[in-house]
């Protein structure tokens, strides 16, 4: 179950010692940039997935340095 498998997570986060911050931002890296090649690029369709706004979307993606892919 994905609520098991996250509470391993973060439990081995917290023995790490990492920041909030930082394991924040590795998640929004990591899920914005797997639904951006899902939807091979497709800014409206990844915003939309994500429940953000478009300009939301590309706001983080220069703030985490995700590149868009050529689609």
């Amino acid at each position: 179950m994905i609520s098991e498998r996250l509470e391993k997570l973060v439990e081995e986060m917290v023995e790490k010692g990492v920041h909030f911050d930082d394991a924040v931002h590795e998640f929004e890296k990591r899920f914005i940039t797997r639904v951006l090649g899902r939807y091979d690029g497709s800014l409206t369709k990844t915003a939309c997935s994500l429940g953000m706004h478009r300009n939301t979307l590309t706001r983080k993606m220069g703030e985490y340095r995700i590149r868009k892919r050529a689609g």
